[in-house]
Protein backbone atom coordinates (compact mmCIF):
# COMPACT_ATOMS: atom_id res chain seq x y z
CA UNK A 1 0.00 0.00 0.00
CA UNK A 2 1.39 3.24 -1.14
CA UNK A 3 2.52 5.80 1.65
CA UNK A 4 -0.22 8.74 1.82
CA UNK A 5 0.67 11.75 3.46
CA UNK A 6 -2.22 12.78 6.45
CA UNK A 7 -3.99 15.86 6.56
CA UNK A 8 -5.04 15.83 10.35
CA UNK A 9 -6.89 19.00 10.12
CA UNK A 10 -9.79 17.23 10.71
CA UNK A 11 -8.52 14.41 13.22
CA UNK A 12 -8.14 14.37 17.37
CA UNK A 13 -4.65 13.15 17.35
CA UNK A 14 -3.63 16.68 15.63
CA UNK A 15 -3.73 18.12 19.09
CA UNK A 16 -1.23 15.71 20.45
CA UNK A 17 0.83 15.19 17.41
CA UNK A 18 1.10 19.01 15.42
CA UNK A 19 2.60 22.28 15.55
CA UNK A 20 5.11 23.42 17.73
CA UNK A 21 3.07 23.42 20.99
CA UNK A 22 2.66 19.66 21.01
CA UNK A 23 6.50 19.66 21.20
CA UNK A 24 6.76 18.07 24.79
CA UNK A 25 3.76 15.63 23.94
CA UNK A 26 5.95 14.16 20.69
CA UNK A 27 9.22 13.92 23.02
CA UNK A 28 6.71 10.73 24.65
CA UNK A 29 5.99 9.24 21.40
CA UNK A 30 9.72 9.67 20.97
CA UNK A 31 10.58 7.82 23.84
CA UNK A 32 8.41 5.09 22.79
CA UNK A 33 10.31 4.28 19.97
CA UNK A 34 8.03 6.07 17.17
CA UNK A 35 9.48 8.40 14.36
CA UNK A 36 7.64 10.81 12.49
CA UNK A 37 6.55 9.18 10.28
CA UNK A 38 4.27 7.05 12.49
CA UNK A 39 3.48 10.26 14.89
CA UNK A 40 2.12 12.01 12.16
CA UNK A 41 -0.02 9.02 10.75
CA UNK A 42 -3.53 8.50 12.56
CA UNK A 43 -3.71 7.26 15.42
CA UNK A 44 -5.58 4.33 16.46
CA UNK A 45 -6.91 2.74 19.62
CA UNK A 46 -6.66 -1.07 19.85
CA UNK A 47 -8.54 -1.56 23.18
CA UNK A 48 -8.12 -5.11 24.59
CA UNK A 49 -9.72 -6.49 27.76
CA UNK A 50 -7.14 -8.83 27.80
CA UNK A 51 -6.72 -10.39 31.29
CA UNK A 52 -5.66 -13.21 33.31
CA UNK A 53 -9.11 -13.85 34.96
CA UNK A 54 -10.70 -16.52 32.65
CA UNK A 55 -10.66 -18.48 29.32
CA UNK A 56 -12.65 -15.68 27.27
CA UNK A 57 -9.61 -13.21 27.21
CA UNK A 58 -6.73 -14.69 27.80
CA UNK A 59 -5.96 -14.64 24.03
CA UNK A 60 -6.82 -11.18 23.34
CA UNK A 61 -3.14 -9.90 23.92
CA UNK A 62 -2.01 -12.13 20.93
CA UNK A 63 -4.60 -10.96 18.72
CA UNK A 64 -4.41 -7.52 19.27
CA UNK A 65 -0.65 -7.87 17.83
CA UNK A 66 -2.57 -8.64 14.88
CA UNK A 67 -4.86 -5.88 14.57
CA UNK A 68 -1.59 -4.05 15.12
CA UNK A 69 -0.24 -5.41 11.82
CA UNK A 70 -3.46 -4.49 9.75
CA UNK A 71 -3.09 -0.41 10.82
CA UNK A 72 0.17 -0.54 10.23
CA UNK A 73 -0.58 -1.77 6.78
CA UNK A 74 -3.16 1.08 6.60
CA UNK A 75 -0.75 3.63 7.42
CA UNK A 76 -2.17 4.19 11.04
CA UNK A 77 -0.15 4.06 14.08
CA UNK A 78 -1.56 1.41 16.56
CA UNK A 79 -1.85 2.55 20.62
CA UNK A 80 -2.36 -0.48 22.54
CA UNK A 81 -4.63 -0.39 25.61
CA UNK A 82 -6.55 -2.61 28.01
CA UNK A 83 -9.24 -1.94 29.90
CA UNK A 84 -10.64 -4.27 33.26
CA UNK A 85 -13.44 -7.67 32.45
CA UNK A 86 -16.23 -9.25 35.19
CA UNK A 87 -15.93 -12.87 33.89
CA UNK A 88 -19.70 -14.10 34.56
CA UNK A 89 -18.47 -17.78 34.94
CA UNK A 90 -16.19 -16.95 37.71
CA UNK A 91 -18.31 -15.01 39.39
CA UNK A 92 -21.18 -16.41 39.07
CA UNK A 93 -23.33 -17.70 42.38
CA UNK A 94 -21.71 -15.64 44.81
CA UNK A 95 -21.48 -11.62 45.52
CA UNK A 96 -18.80 -11.21 43.19
CA UNK A 97 -21.64 -11.35 40.47
CA UNK A 98 -22.87 -8.31 41.56
CA UNK A 99 -19.81 -6.56 39.84
CA UNK A 100 -20.92 -7.92 36.40
CA UNK A 101 -23.33 -5.93 34.78
CA UNK A 102 -21.54 -2.50 36.50
CA UNK A 103 -18.39 -3.55 34.32
CA UNK A 104 -20.41 -2.76 31.48
CA UNK A 105 -20.73 0.36 32.37
CA UNK A 106 -17.03 0.31 33.71
CA UNK A 107 -15.72 -0.84 30.41
CA UNK A 108 -17.60 1.86 28.37
CA UNK A 109 -16.62 4.69 30.25
CA UNK A 110 -12.89 3.37 30.61
CA UNK A 111 -12.56 3.01 26.67
CA UNK A 112 -13.87 6.18 26.49
CA UNK A 113 -11.71 8.16 28.89
CA UNK A 114 -8.23 6.74 27.53
CA UNK A 115 -9.80 7.78 23.85
CA UNK A 116 -10.46 11.14 24.98
CA UNK A 117 -7.25 11.85 27.08
CA UNK A 118 -4.83 10.50 23.81
CA UNK A 119 -6.77 11.76 21.09
CA UNK A 120 -7.00 8.58 19.47
CA UNK A 121 -8.72 9.37 15.63
CA UNK A 122 -10.36 5.63 15.53
CA UNK A 123 -11.08 2.24 17.00
CA UNK A 124 -10.14 -1.53 16.96
CA UNK A 125 -12.10 -3.31 19.93
CA UNK A 126 -11.40 -6.72 21.25
CA UNK A 127 -13.74 -8.33 23.95
CA UNK A 128 -14.18 -11.59 24.84
CA UNK A 129 -16.62 -12.34 28.15
CA UNK A 130 -19.99 -11.19 28.42
CA UNK A 131 -20.45 -7.68 29.11
CA UNK A 132 -16.87 -6.64 27.62
CA UNK A 133 -18.46 -7.36 24.24
CA UNK A 134 -21.44 -4.72 24.84
CA UNK A 135 -19.55 -2.72 26.65
CA UNK A 136 -16.37 -1.90 23.86
CA UNK A 137 -19.13 -1.32 21.32
CA UNK A 138 -21.01 0.97 23.72
CA UNK A 139 -18.01 2.81 23.70
CA UNK A 140 -17.43 3.29 20.05
CA UNK A 141 -21.08 3.96 19.65
CA UNK A 142 -21.10 7.16 22.51
CA UNK A 143 -17.43 8.10 20.82
CA UNK A 144 -18.49 7.66 17.17
CA UNK A 145 -15.13 7.41 15.61
CA UNK A 146 -14.33 4.80 12.77
CA UNK A 147 -14.82 1.79 14.85
CA UNK A 148 -14.33 -1.99 14.08
CA UNK A 149 -14.65 -4.48 16.54
CA UNK A 150 -13.36 -8.33 17.20
CA UNK A 151 -14.39 -11.10 19.07
CA UNK A 152 -11.60 -13.11 20.66
CA UNK A 153 -13.92 -16.40 19.93
CA UNK A 154 -15.12 -18.96 21.96
CA UNK A 155 -14.00 -22.04 23.44
CA UNK A 156 -13.72 -25.55 22.25
CA UNK A 157 -16.12 -27.71 23.64
CA UNK A 158 -15.12 -30.19 25.89
CA UNK A 159 -15.53 -33.59 25.13
CA UNK A 160 -16.60 -36.81 27.77
CA UNK A 161 -18.16 -40.19 26.89
CA UNK A 162 -18.41 -39.35 23.55
CA UNK A 163 -20.45 -36.22 23.61
CA UNK A 164 -19.76 -32.46 23.51
CA UNK A 165 -19.62 -30.67 27.03
CA UNK A 166 -19.65 -27.05 28.08
CA UNK A 167 -19.62 -24.94 31.46
CA UNK A 168 -23.37 -25.46 31.41
CA UNK A 169 -22.64 -28.98 31.82
CA UNK A 170 -20.97 -28.14 34.65
CA UNK A 171 -23.40 -26.06 36.53
CA UNK A 172 -25.99 -28.45 36.20
CA UNK A 173 -23.97 -31.13 37.29
CA UNK A 174 -23.85 -29.67 40.37
CA UNK A 175 -27.08 -29.85 40.96
CA UNK A 176 -27.28 -33.47 40.07
CA UNK A 177 -23.95 -34.07 42.35
CA UNK A 178 -26.37 -32.07 45.46
CA UNK A 179 -29.42 -34.59 44.04
CA UNK A 180 -27.00 -37.31 44.68
CA UNK A 181 -27.11 -38.84 41.21
CA UNK A 182 -23.34 -37.90 40.47
CA UNK A 183 -20.43 -38.86 42.13
CA UNK A 184 -17.52 -36.95 43.36
CA UNK A 185 -15.46 -38.79 41.16
CA UNK A 186 -17.51 -38.24 38.30
CA UNK A 187 -17.96 -34.41 38.89
CA UNK A 188 -14.29 -34.20 38.76
CA UNK A 189 -13.78 -36.06 35.64
CA UNK A 190 -16.06 -33.42 34.21
CA UNK A 191 -14.74 -30.05 35.26
CA UNK A 192 -11.64 -31.37 34.21
CA UNK A 193 -12.47 -31.65 30.72
CA UNK A 194 -15.47 -29.28 29.96
CA UNK A 195 -13.53 -25.88 29.18
CA UNK A 196 -10.18 -27.90 27.01
CA UNK A 197 -9.32 -23.96 25.52
CA UNK A 198 -8.56 -20.28 25.22
CA UNK A 199 -12.27 -19.00 24.40
CA UNK A 200 -15.63 -17.51 25.86
CA UNK A 201 -18.35 -20.36 26.42
CA UNK A 202 -19.61 -22.02 23.50
CA UNK A 203 -22.85 -21.97 23.62
CA UNK A 204 -24.99 -19.39 22.70
CA UNK A 205 -24.67 -17.90 25.87
CA UNK A 206 -24.29 -14.29 26.16
CA UNK A 207 -20.97 -13.79 24.64
CA UNK A 208 -21.70 -15.84 21.30
CA UNK A 209 -24.75 -14.34 21.02
CA UNK A 210 -23.37 -10.65 21.53
CA UNK A 211 -20.33 -11.81 18.76
CA UNK A 212 -23.44 -11.98 16.16
CA UNK A 213 -24.93 -9.18 17.13
CA UNK A 214 -21.43 -7.67 16.44
CA UNK A 215 -21.63 -8.81 13.09
CA UNK A 216 -25.63 -8.76 12.46
CA UNK A 217 -25.08 -5.26 13.28
CA UNK A 218 -22.16 -4.34 11.13
CA UNK A 219 -19.71 -3.57 13.47
CA UNK A 220 -17.39 -6.68 13.22
CA UNK A 221 -16.03 -7.95 9.82
CA UNK A 222 -18.32 -10.83 8.18
CA UNK A 223 -17.69 -14.18 9.88
CA UNK A 224 -14.94 -13.13 12.06
CA UNK A 225 -17.09 -13.73 15.27
CA UNK A 226 -17.28 -17.52 14.60
CA UNK A 227 -13.24 -18.92 14.39
CA UNK A 228 -12.41 -20.64 17.84
CA UNK A 229 -10.16 -18.51 19.98
CA UNK A 230 -7.15 -20.87 19.34
CA UNK A 231 -7.81 -21.04 15.57
CA UNK A 232 -4.65 -19.08 14.02
CA UNK A 233 -7.39 -18.02 11.39
CA UNK A 234 -8.32 -15.35 13.73
CA UNK A 235 -4.91 -13.81 13.11
CA UNK A 236 -6.34 -13.53 9.50
CA UNK A 237 -9.66 -11.39 10.51
CA UNK A 238 -7.34 -9.63 13.06
CA UNK A 239 -5.46 -8.40 10.12
CA UNK A 240 -8.25 -7.83 7.92
CA UNK A 241 -9.99 -5.47 10.97
CA UNK A 242 -6.79 -3.05 11.49
CA UNK A 243 -6.51 -2.68 7.80
CA UNK A 244 -10.62 -2.20 7.69
CA UNK A 245 -10.57 0.71 10.54
CA UNK A 246 -7.84 2.52 7.96
CA UNK A 247 -10.54 2.24 5.32
CA UNK A 248 -13.29 3.35 7.55
CA UNK A 249 -11.40 6.53 8.58
CA UNK A 250 -10.64 7.28 5.25
CA UNK A 251 -13.56 7.46 3.92
CA UNK A 252 -15.32 8.67 7.44
CA UNK A 253 -17.78 6.14 8.26
CA UNK A 254 -17.89 6.26 11.80
CA UNK A 255 -19.65 4.00 14.50
CA UNK A 256 -23.36 5.93 14.02
CA UNK A 257 -23.32 5.64 10.48
CA UNK A 258 -23.32 1.45 11.20
CA UNK A 259 -25.11 1.35 14.33
CA UNK A 260 -28.42 2.70 13.39
CA UNK A 261 -32.40 1.50 13.70
CA UNK A 262 -32.42 -1.11 11.34
CA UNK A 263 -29.03 -2.51 12.22
CA UNK A 264 -30.62 -3.08 15.56
CA UNK A 265 -33.51 -4.46 14.32
CA UNK A 266 -31.00 -6.65 12.08
CA UNK A 267 -29.23 -7.46 15.20
CA UNK A 268 -32.50 -8.64 17.09
CA UNK A 269 -33.66 -11.06 14.42
CA UNK A 270 -30.17 -12.98 14.67
CA UNK A 271 -30.39 -13.19 18.49
CA UNK A 272 -34.08 -14.62 18.30
CA UNK A 273 -33.27 -17.04 15.52
CA UNK A 274 -30.71 -18.09 17.00
CA UNK A 275 -32.14 -18.45 20.47
CA UNK A 276 -29.27 -16.06 21.74
CA UNK A 277 -29.21 -15.29 25.58
CA UNK A 278 -32.09 -12.65 27.69
CA UNK A 279 -29.10 -10.52 28.11
CA UNK A 280 -29.39 -9.07 24.25
CA UNK A 281 -32.69 -7.48 25.88
CA UNK A 282 -30.77 -5.46 28.07
CA UNK A 283 -27.45 -4.93 25.97
CA UNK A 284 -29.14 -3.53 22.41
CA UNK A 285 -31.28 -0.77 23.98
CA UNK A 286 -28.19 0.42 25.82
CA UNK A 287 -26.29 0.62 22.50
CA UNK A 288 -28.85 1.81 21.48
CA UNK A 289 -28.90 4.42 23.81
CA UNK A 290 -25.51 5.62 23.23
CA UNK A 291 -26.62 6.64 19.70
CA UNK A 292 -29.58 8.39 20.98
CA UNK A 293 -32.40 5.95 19.28
CA UNK A 294 -35.40 4.56 20.87
CA UNK A 295 -35.12 0.53 20.96
CA UNK A 296 -36.14 -0.70 24.59
CA UNK A 297 -37.13 -3.81 25.75
CA UNK A 298 -40.64 -3.54 23.91
CA UNK A 299 -39.32 -3.01 20.90
CA UNK A 300 -36.60 -5.97 21.27
CA UNK A 301 -39.32 -8.01 22.35
CA UNK A 302 -41.69 -7.38 18.98
CA UNK A 303 -38.83 -8.27 16.93
CA UNK A 304 -38.39 -11.45 18.87
CA UNK A 305 -42.47 -12.34 18.39
CA UNK A 306 -42.66 -12.41 14.62
CA UNK A 307 -38.85 -13.89 13.70
CA UNK A 308 -38.42 -17.27 13.86
CA UNK A 309 -36.19 -19.82 15.50
CA UNK A 310 -34.23 -21.84 13.26
CA UNK A 311 -30.43 -22.11 14.32
CA UNK A 312 -30.21 -25.25 16.99
CA UNK A 313 -27.54 -24.08 19.48
CA UNK A 314 -26.69 -24.80 23.37
CA UNK A 315 -28.69 -24.50 25.90
CA UNK A 316 -31.78 -25.53 24.24
CA UNK A 317 -30.42 -27.07 21.23
CA UNK A 318 -27.08 -29.17 20.20
CA UNK A 319 -24.52 -27.47 18.89
CA UNK A 320 -22.13 -24.67 19.79
CA UNK A 321 -20.44 -21.87 18.15
CA UNK A 322 -17.84 -23.98 16.39
CA UNK A 323 -20.08 -25.95 14.71
CA UNK A 324 -22.07 -22.65 13.51
CA UNK A 325 -18.48 -21.38 12.18
CA UNK A 326 -18.15 -24.66 10.33
CA UNK A 327 -21.56 -24.23 8.61
CA UNK A 328 -20.60 -20.80 7.49
CA UNK A 329 -21.31 -18.67 10.72
CA UNK A 330 -23.55 -15.46 11.12
CA UNK A 331 -23.55 -14.39 7.25
CA UNK A 332 -25.44 -17.88 6.59
CA UNK A 333 -27.73 -17.02 9.43
CA UNK A 334 -28.82 -13.42 7.67
CA UNK A 335 -29.07 -14.67 3.94
CA UNK A 336 -31.82 -17.43 5.14
CA UNK A 337 -33.21 -14.24 6.83
CA UNK A 338 -33.29 -12.60 3.84
CA UNK A 339 -34.83 -15.04 2.03
CA UNK A 340 -38.14 -14.20 4.43
CA UNK A 341 -37.59 -10.34 4.15
CA UNK A 342 -36.53 -9.86 7.48
CA UNK A 343 -33.55 -8.04 6.88
CA UNK A 344 -32.77 -4.41 6.49
CA UNK A 345 -30.40 -4.26 3.72
CA UNK A 346 -28.97 -1.27 2.95
CA UNK A 347 -27.10 -0.96 6.37
CA UNK A 348 -23.59 0.42 6.14
CA UNK A 349 -20.89 -2.80 7.82
CA UNK A 350 -17.37 -2.05 8.81
CA UNK A 351 -16.43 -3.24 5.77
CA UNK A 352 -17.68 -0.03 4.03
CA UNK A 353 -20.51 -2.23 2.06
CA UNK A 354 -24.01 -2.82 2.65
CA UNK A 355 -25.38 -5.83 4.63
CA UNK A 356 -26.90 -6.67 1.34
CA UNK A 357 -23.76 -6.50 -0.60
CA UNK A 358 -22.50 -8.51 2.05
CA UNK A 359 -24.92 -11.22 2.04
CA UNK A 360 -24.91 -11.44 -1.93
CA UNK A 361 -20.83 -12.96 -1.61
CA UNK A 362 -22.09 -15.46 0.44
CA UNK A 363 -21.88 -18.98 -0.95
CA UNK A 364 -22.93 -21.50 1.39
CA UNK A 365 -26.86 -22.73 2.04
CA UNK A 366 -28.32 -23.69 5.17
CA UNK A 367 -26.86 -26.86 6.35
CA UNK A 368 -30.09 -28.30 7.54
CA UNK A 369 -28.24 -29.25 10.66
CA UNK A 370 -27.01 -26.49 12.56
CA UNK A 371 -28.60 -24.16 10.09
CA UNK A 372 -32.29 -25.29 9.51
CA UNK A 373 -33.90 -23.41 6.45
CA UNK A 374 -36.18 -20.72 7.20
CA UNK A 375 -38.83 -22.22 5.37
CA UNK A 376 -38.84 -24.71 7.62
CA UNK A 377 -37.66 -23.27 11.46
CA UNK A 378 -37.44 -25.18 14.56
CA UNK A 379 -40.23 -23.05 15.66
CA UNK A 380 -42.10 -20.13 14.19
CA UNK A 381 -41.33 -17.56 16.42
CA UNK A 382 -38.10 -16.46 18.17
CA UNK A 383 -36.18 -18.67 20.97
CA UNK A 384 -36.86 -15.12 23.82
CA UNK A 385 -39.65 -13.73 24.11
CA UNK A 386 -41.05 -10.64 25.81
CA UNK A 387 -43.59 -10.90 28.82
CA UNK A 388 -46.25 -8.44 30.28
CA UNK A 389 -48.86 -7.90 32.98
CA UNK A 390 -49.60 -6.53 36.30
CA UNK A 391 -46.99 -8.55 37.58
CA UNK A 392 -44.18 -7.21 35.31
CA UNK A 393 -45.92 -3.65 33.66
CA UNK A 394 -42.52 -2.16 32.36
CA UNK A 395 -42.06 -6.01 30.99
CA UNK A 396 -39.84 -9.06 31.13
CA UNK A 397 -37.98 -11.75 29.71
CA UNK A 398 -37.62 -15.63 28.65
CA UNK A 399 -35.71 -17.71 26.51
CA UNK A 400 -38.06 -20.36 25.21
CA UNK A 401 -35.66 -22.16 22.61
CA UNK A 402 -35.65 -25.70 22.69
CA UNK A 403 -39.28 -25.68 25.28
CA UNK A 404 -41.84 -27.44 23.40
CA UNK A 405 -45.20 -25.28 23.00
CA UNK A 406 -46.83 -27.34 26.37
CA UNK A 407 -44.15 -25.78 28.62
CA UNK A 408 -44.30 -22.11 27.22
CA UNK A 409 -47.14 -21.91 30.24
CA UNK A 410 -47.14 -21.90 33.87
CA UNK A 411 -49.18 -21.46 36.85
CA UNK A 412 -48.22 -21.75 40.27
CA UNK A 413 -48.61 -20.62 44.18
CA UNK A 414 -44.86 -17.88 44.54
CA UNK A 415 -42.65 -19.02 46.87
CA UNK A 416 -40.72 -15.81 47.52
CA UNK A 417 -37.12 -15.22 48.14
CA UNK A 418 -35.27 -11.87 48.98
CA UNK A 419 -32.39 -12.67 47.39
CA UNK A 420 -30.55 -15.59 45.39
CA UNK A 421 -28.45 -17.08 48.10
CA UNK A 422 -31.67 -17.96 49.96
CA UNK A 423 -33.10 -19.20 47.02
CA UNK A 424 -30.34 -21.31 46.08
CA UNK A 425 -30.04 -22.60 49.60
CA UNK A 426 -33.80 -23.52 49.56
CA UNK A 427 -32.78 -25.96 46.39
CA UNK A 428 -29.94 -27.29 47.23
CA UNK A 429 -32.24 -28.51 50.62
CA UNK A 430 -35.18 -29.35 48.39
CA UNK A 431 -37.11 -26.78 50.28
CA UNK A 432 -39.58 -26.43 47.35
CA UNK A 433 -42.69 -28.16 45.60
CA UNK A 434 -43.19 -28.87 42.02
CA UNK A 435 -45.35 -26.36 40.64
CA UNK A 436 -44.63 -23.70 42.87
CA UNK A 437 -43.24 -20.51 41.09
CA UNK A 438 -40.38 -19.05 42.79
CA UNK A 439 -39.82 -15.90 43.09
CA UNK A 440 -36.51 -14.25 43.56
CA UNK A 441 -36.39 -10.24 44.39
CA UNK A 442 -34.09 -7.79 45.17
CA UNK A 443 -31.84 -8.59 42.72
CA UNK A 444 -32.41 -5.64 39.97
CA UNK A 445 -29.54 -3.70 38.70
CA UNK A 446 -30.37 -0.83 41.70
CA UNK A 447 -31.53 -2.99 44.07
CA UNK A 448 -28.92 -6.02 43.80
CA UNK A 449 -26.78 -3.79 43.35
CA UNK A 450 -26.07 -5.26 39.94
CA UNK A 451 -28.12 -7.37 38.60
CA UNK A 452 -26.53 -10.63 39.34
CA UNK A 453 -27.39 -14.11 36.48
CA UNK A 454 -29.18 -16.95 38.38
CA UNK A 455 -27.27 -19.74 36.90
CA UNK A 456 -25.99 -21.40 39.80
CA UNK A 457 -29.87 -21.48 41.08
CA UNK A 458 -31.28 -22.19 37.67
CA UNK A 459 -28.27 -25.47 36.81
CA UNK A 460 -28.98 -26.60 40.29
CA UNK A 461 -32.53 -27.23 39.84
CA UNK A 462 -32.01 -28.61 36.10
CA UNK A 463 -29.48 -30.86 37.29
CA UNK A 464 -32.10 -32.24 39.94
CA UNK A 465 -34.47 -33.32 37.16
CA UNK A 466 -36.60 -29.25 38.49
CA UNK A 467 -35.97 -27.57 35.63
CA UNK A 468 -39.38 -28.31 33.86
CA UNK A 469 -41.74 -29.03 36.72
CA UNK A 470 -41.17 -25.07 38.46
CA UNK A 471 -40.58 -21.72 37.26
CA UNK A 472 -38.64 -19.34 38.33
CA UNK A 473 -39.09 -14.99 37.96
CA UNK A 474 -36.55 -12.64 39.20
CA UNK A 475 -35.72 -9.13 38.84
CA UNK A 476 -32.39 -9.90 38.08
CA UNK A 477 -31.17 -11.89 35.06
CA UNK A 478 -30.66 -15.38 33.72
CA UNK A 479 -27.27 -16.58 32.28
CA UNK A 480 -27.17 -17.22 28.08
CA UNK A 481 -26.92 -20.27 29.86
CA UNK A 482 -29.83 -20.85 32.16
CA UNK A 483 -33.04 -23.42 30.47
CA UNK A 484 -36.61 -24.10 31.55
CA UNK A 485 -39.51 -21.30 32.08
CA UNK A 486 -37.15 -19.22 34.20
CA UNK A 487 -38.77 -15.51 33.76
CA UNK A 488 -35.94 -12.60 33.97
CA UNK A 489 -35.80 -8.51 34.12
CA UNK A 490 -38.93 -8.43 36.08
CA UNK A 491 -39.32 -4.07 35.80
CA UNK A 492 -40.32 -2.37 37.95
CA UNK A 493 -37.47 -4.12 40.19
CA UNK A 494 -38.40 -4.83 43.42
CA UNK A 495 -36.06 -2.13 44.84
CA UNK A 496 -38.05 0.77 42.56
CA UNK A 497 -41.46 0.13 43.72
CA UNK A 498 -42.58 -3.13 41.05
CA UNK A 499 -45.17 -5.16 41.91
CA UNK A 500 -42.34 -8.16 42.15
CA UNK A 501 -41.80 -6.62 45.68
CA UNK A 502 -45.19 -6.80 46.80
CA UNK A 503 -45.60 -10.87 46.11
CA UNK A 504 -45.96 -13.32 49.16
CA UNK A 505 -45.74 -16.60 49.64
CA UNK A 506 -48.87 -18.83 47.69
CA UNK A 507 -50.01 -16.03 45.23
CA UNK A 508 -51.01 -17.22 42.13
CA UNK A 509 -48.24 -16.51 38.88
CA UNK A 510 -49.73 -16.91 35.96
CA UNK A 511 -46.68 -17.27 32.98
CA UNK A 512 -47.60 -17.78 29.44
CA UNK A 513 -44.82 -17.22 27.06
CA UNK A 514 -47.13 -17.95 24.16
CA UNK A 515 -49.41 -14.63 24.81
CA UNK A 516 -46.75 -12.90 26.62
CA UNK A 517 -48.40 -12.59 29.87
CA UNK A 518 -46.91 -12.24 33.35
CA UNK A 519 -49.22 -12.02 35.68
CA UNK A 520 -50.46 -12.61 39.23
CA UNK A 521 -54.14 -12.91 40.21
CA UNK A 522 -54.49 -10.04 42.44
CA UNK A 523 -56.57 -7.01 41.81
CA UNK A 524 -55.18 -3.40 41.30
CA UNK A 525 -56.60 -2.38 44.81
CA UNK A 526 -54.84 -5.34 46.34
CA UNK A 527 -51.56 -4.62 44.71
CA UNK A 528 -52.03 -0.59 45.69
CA UNK A 529 -52.73 -1.51 49.37
CA UNK A 530 -50.18 -3.52 49.86
CA UNK A 531 -47.70 -0.81 48.05
CA UNK A 532 -49.09 1.36 50.74
CA UNK A 533 -47.90 -0.98 53.65
CA UNK A 534 -44.42 -1.79 51.62
CA UNK A 535 -41.33 -0.49 53.93
CA UNK A 536 -39.32 0.54 50.99
CA UNK A 537 -36.36 -0.98 49.42
CA UNK A 538 -34.50 -3.67 51.15
CA UNK A 539 -30.97 -2.31 52.66
CA UNK A 540 -27.87 -3.52 50.97
CA UNK A 541 -24.19 -4.01 52.43
CA UNK A 542 -23.25 -1.47 49.83
CA UNK A 543 -23.19 1.79 50.72
CA UNK A 544 -19.96 3.12 49.08
CA UNK A 545 -17.70 2.33 46.36
CA UNK A 546 -18.06 1.62 42.78
CA UNK A 547 -21.72 -0.36 43.46
CA UNK A 548 -22.78 2.14 45.39
CA UNK A 549 -22.43 4.73 42.58
CA UNK A 550 -23.80 2.45 40.17
CA UNK A 551 -27.18 1.69 42.34
CA UNK A 552 -27.61 5.47 42.64
CA UNK A 553 -26.97 5.83 38.90
CA UNK A 554 -28.63 3.29 37.22
CA UNK A 555 -31.58 3.15 35.51
CA UNK A 556 -34.76 1.39 34.54
CA UNK A 557 -33.84 -2.65 32.97
CA UNK A 558 -36.46 -1.88 30.19
CA UNK A 559 -33.90 0.67 28.67
CA UNK A 560 -31.07 -1.11 28.84
CA UNK A 561 -29.94 -0.05 32.51
CA UNK A 562 -27.66 2.34 31.43
CA UNK A 563 -26.23 5.07 33.71
CA UNK A 564 -25.61 8.20 31.80
CA UNK A 565 -28.12 10.70 29.57
CA UNK A 566 -27.12 9.18 25.93
CA UNK A 567 -26.64 10.52 22.69
CA UNK A 568 -29.99 12.46 23.23
CA UNK A 569 -28.43 14.86 25.94
CA UNK A 570 -25.14 15.23 24.17
CA UNK A 571 -23.50 19.01 23.20
CA UNK A 572 -20.13 17.70 21.42
CA UNK A 573 -19.29 14.63 19.49
CA UNK A 574 -16.18 13.94 20.17
CA UNK A 575 -14.32 13.23 16.37
CA UNK A 576 -15.71 16.86 16.19
CA UNK A 577 -13.48 18.54 19.02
Amino acid sequence: MLKKPTDKTNLPSRYVTEGPSRAPHRSYFYAMGLGDEEIHQPFVGVATCWNEAAPCNIALNRQAQAVKLGVKQGNGTPREFTTITVTDGIAMGHEGMRSSLASREAIADTVELTMRGHCYDAIVGLAGCDKSLPGMMMAMIRLNTPSVFIYGGSILPGRLNGKDVTVQDVFEAVGEHQAGNLSDEALRTLERVACPSAGACGGQFTANTMACVSEAIGLALPNSAGAPAPYESRDHYAIASGQAVMNLLEKNIRARDIVTLESLQNAARVVACTGGSTNAGLHLPAMAHEAGIDFDLDDVCEIFRDTPYFVDLKPGGQYVAKDLYEVGGVPVIMKELRKAGLINEDCMTATGYSIGEEIERVELEADGKVIYSIAEPLSKTGGVVGLKGNLAPEGAIVKVAGMSSQHQMFTGPARVFECEEDAFAAVQKREYKEGEVLVIRNEGPAGGPGMREMLATTAALSGQGMGKKVALITDGRFSGATRGFCVGHVGPEAAHGGPIAMLQDGDVITLDAIKGEISVDLTEDELAERKANWKGPRETIYASGALWKYSQLVGSTRLGAVTHPGAKAEKHIYMDL
